[in-house]
């Protein structure tokens, strides 16, 4: 039975033209317009989460934002489905359509340092490893997620958790300015007092209010050495490693952020023959503070029962955002789905285990984000980002490379995710967001009291409702698909 990812319909109909119309476009292309018979087109279509398997009419390959601008009129003139692509990493596979166009900022990835204002401007197609690299030579990094290949624009446009979040907050609370191609092709830099109510709809409210061509973010001295830790234990001490993770994060400092993982241990050499390939709980985190303190600062993490192996240690932070690489590479499959938790209580603990102790593939698992620090600080109302109350988030996901296990990987998740939400709060974080299902209630839900001000922002600068492919926030007085 095939998987059907697209939960929710396009509201503009398949295109129908013809390669004239599309010669239109590429003419005011500096970058390419690919089409199917086009020798890179299947490579191009081709995004992170490999359950995705969409043809669009046709790709422009944007290389700056008079391409974008191009792209969008063009989109607008012949009412086409339009999606635009970043880094392509978006779990729901929003980046990419069937039947229509695609704006694909992947070759503008340009990364410039502002030391003096302590400032970077990033190009929309821009990568993790990429503003990490040009920030980490002076010492200073933007907040962001904790996967290197993951694409800026979708991180910082529906929040952004990594391993600094608890010391400097969101990646959407560290942006500073942002250059955005409204529905009508204008191109426009939103701030503070430039366009405000865009700038605050783009904190956290989703993609689908422009095309963000480049981000300014705030930077934070970090590094060049963080203390990370990465300590697996035995899954049968699962309750018990819950149990102190609760308390022991409860009253932490901003400087520690930490994980718990819940999957199969690697058959590598650092592991224990006897739990190779067995289910371990993995703590993880990262110490932001001096290093110096980080291993007395992580150490009851470290400790809680005897652990099967601990990697702690100084490690570089361009190093250590790309520990979780390997394990999500381009092109597997994956379906995740999140809740912010109230509390971490026994019912949750209980059901996590039970969960845990029914994986149907190896490296489909639970992730436990401790919030709380500088993002709890940040009123609810301040960016549309709302849950930041919230002390945990927990990350029901499935992975695997073999499409044989699709259907039951999502039914794993969805059978705990609704389990687990009749113990908690509604709404859910949108880069851990399944196939984006739900429609209104969900989006009214996750952004609660700021929901019907990005109706509003939405309503002026895209009333017809052309980016239609991302969270599809309607404007007010319509009805969200």
């Amino acid at each position: 039975m095939a998987i059907n990812v697209l939960e929710a319909e396009i509201t503009n109909q398949a295109t129908s033209l013809d390669t004239n119309h599309f010669a239109e476009l590429q003419a005011e292309l500096r970058g390419t317009l690919l089409k199917p018979p086009d020798a890179d087109y299947e490579a191009a279509r081709r995004i992170w989460n490999g359950m995705i398997d969409r043809r669009p009419a046709a790709i422009a390959r944007c290389v700056g934002s008079a391409d974008v601008m191009a792209a969008v009129r063009f989109a607008r003139k012949h009412r086409l489905p339009l999606a635009v692509r970043g880094g392509g990493h978006n779990v729901a596979g929003r980046s990419i359509c069937d039947d229509g166009l695609v704006i694909d900022l992947s070759q503008m990835r340009s990364v410039h340092v502002d030391q003096s204002r302590s400032v970077v401007k990033v190009a929309g197609g821009a990568l993790l490893g990429d503003i990490d690299r040009a920030t980490q030579p002076f010492g200073l990094a933007v907040p962001m997620g904790a996967v290197s290949e993951t694409g800026i624009a979708g991180l910082a446009l529906h929040g952004g958790f990594g391993f600094l979040t608890r010391r400097y907050g969101l990646t959407a609370d560290n942006l500073v300015a942002a250059d955005v191609v409204t529905a009508d092709g204008s191109l426009i830099t939103v701030d503070e007092t430039n366009h405000p109510d865009l700038f605050w709809a783009l904190k956290g409210g989703g993609g689908n209010f422009g095309v963000v061509t480049s981000f300014e973010f705030q930077l934070h001295p970090v590094g060049p050495e963080v203390y990370f830790m990465l300590t697996f234990y035995p899954a049968a001490a699962a309750a018990q490693i819950y149990d102190f993770f609760r308390t022991h994060m409860s009253d932490a400092p901003d400087e520690l952020m930490a994980i718990v993982v819940w999957e199969n241990a690697p058959a590598e050499e650092f592991i224990p023959e006897e739990y190779q390939g067995e289910p371990v709980m993995i703590v993880a985190g990262c110490w932001c503070g001096p290093l110096a303190e980080g291993e007395q600062a992580t150490q009851p993490l470290r400790q809680i029962v005897t652990p099967v192996a601990d990697l702690s240690g100084p490690l570089a932070y361009v190093e250590a955002q790309q520990v979780f690489d390997p394990d999500y590479p381009a092109g597997d499959r994956y379906y995740w789905k999140s809740l912010y938790l109230d509390t971490l209580s026994d019912d949750l603990i209980r059901l996590a285990c039970e969960a845990g102790a029914t994986r149907p593939t190896s490296r489909t698992g639970l992730v436990l984000w401790a919030l709380g620090g500088a993002m709890a600080r940040i009123s609810p109302e301040a960016t549309p980002f709302y849950h930041r109350d919230a002390p945990f988030l927990l990350s029901i996901e499935a992975v695997d490379d073999k499409p044989t296990t699709d259907e039951e990987n999502i039914a794993w998740v969805r059978n705990w995710y609704d389990k687990a939400a009749q113990l908690t709060r509604a709404g859910t974080y949108f880069n851990f967001g399944g196939f984006w299902e739900g429609g209104e209630e969900m989006l009214a839900q996750s952004f609660g009291s700021n929901y019907r001000r990005l109706q509003a922002v939405k309503a002026r600068y895209d009333p017809e409702n052309l980016l239609n492919h991302n969270l599809q926030i309607p404007a007010n007085g319509e009805a969200a698909t």
